[in-house]
C-alpha cells in the first residue's frame, strides 16, 4: 500500500447501494443504500446487533456482501478494492494490535504497509498528539485499555487517509483524552478534506462531530438526517434520546420505516425517493 496525498475530487467518497449481508438464515444487514459526501463526518448508529459492524466490515473489505455495491473513492470495492484501501484506514479499540510488538514496532509494520514518508516523523507527531511518547517502546499487551484506544487511532493516522472508518474512537478514554481526540478528528477532517464514518454509542460526540446521523435497526436503516433535524423530528433534547427512542419503541418507528423504505440512497442528509 502507498501514502497518497492527491484529494478525492468526487461528490461522495462512499456510495452503497441495496446492501445486504447474510449468515445462514440471519440477515445483519438488509437491502441498505447510502452515500457520504467526501469531506462530512457521517454516524452510524444502533444498538447491538443493528448491523454496524458487519457493514463497516464490507466497507473494509473484510467481508463480502451477500448481494448489493459499494464504491469508495471512486473505486468497486468488489473488482478493485486494494486502489481504495491504501488511501482508507480503520480504528476500533476493540481490535487488537499484535501484543508482544511494542508500541513503535506495531506503528512501524503499519507504516512500512502503506509506505509512509518520514515514517520515524510520522510516529512522533502522532504520539506527540495522542500523548503516547513515553511508552512508545512498551509491548503493546502491557499498556491500558485507553492507551491502546490512542494507539489504535494513530495507526489508523499513520496514512493521512482519505477515507477513516471510526468504530467507538473514544470508548475507553477517560473524558479530557476524549475530548482532546475529538478535536483532532474535527481539524483531522478540516485540514485533509478527509471523509469519516463513525460507529458511536457517545451521542454528544455524534452532535459534535457529524454533519449526518444513519440510523439502523435489526439490519435496515430506519431514519437519516442531520442530528438536529433528528431531535426535532422526534420532537426531543437530544441525540441520546432519539437513539434511546429507536432502539427501544417499535411502535414508534413504524412510520419512520415506512417513510424510507422507497429511498434508494442517502445524499447529505436528504432522502433520495425511487422513480416511479
Amino acid at each position: 500500500m502507498t501514502e497518497h496525498n492527491n484529494a478525492f475530487t468526487g461528490s461522495h467518497a462512499i456510495v452503497v447501494e441495496n446492501l445486504s449481508k447474510s449468515f445462514g438464515d440471519l440477515k445483519a444487514v438488509d437491502d441498505i443504500s447510502f452515500s457520504v459526501p467526501t469531506g462530512s463526518t457521517t454516524a452510524l448508529l444502533g444498538g447491538n446487533g443493528a448491523g454496524k459492524t458487519t457493514t463497516l466490515s464490507m466497507l473494509l473489505g473484510i467481508l463480502y456482501p451477500s448481494s448489493g455495491a459499494i464504491r469508495v473513492l471512486g473505486r468497486d470495492m468488489m473488482q478493485n478494492r486494494y486502489a481504495a484501501l491504501s488511501r482508507m484506514n480503520f480504528a476500533s479499540p476493540f481490535t487488537d494490535l499484535p501484543r508482544r510488538l511494542t508500541v513503535r514496532e506495531n506503528l512501524t509494520v503499519y507504516g512500512r504497509l502503506y509506505s509512509v514518508r518520514k515514517l520515524t516523523d510520522r510516529i512522533k507527531e502522532l504520539a506527540d498528539h495522542f500523548e503516547f511518547s513515553d511508552f512508545l517502546d512498551r509491548r503493546y499487551g502491557k499498556i491500558s485499555a485507553g492507551q491502546q484506544a490512542r494507539v489504535a487511532l494513530a495507526k489508523a493516522l499513520l496514512n493521512r487517509p482519505h477515507v477513516l472508518l471510526l468504530d467507538e474512537p473514544t470508548a475507553s478514554l477517560d473524558p479530557d483524552m476524549g475530548d482532546k481526540i475529538r478535536s483532532y478528528i474535527e481539524k483531522y477532517r478540516k485540514e485533509e478534506k478527509a471523509t469519516i464514518l463513525l460507529a458511536s454509542h457517545n451521542m454528544p460526540e455524534v452532535e459534535r462531530l457529524c454533519d449526518n446521523v444513519l440510523m439502523m435497526r435489526q439490519g435496515k436503516i430506519v431514519d437519516t438526517g442531520a442530528p438536529q433535524l433528528l431531535i426535532e423530528r422526534y420532537g426531543l433534547q437530544n441525540m441520546e434520546d432519539v437513539f434511546l427512542k429507536v432502539a427501544r419503541d417499535s411502535d414508534g418507528m413504524k412510520g419512520n420505516v415506512k417513510a424510507v423504505m422507497g429511498l434508494i440512497k442517502e445524499d447529505g442528509g436528504k432522502a433520495v425517493k425511487r422513480k416511479r
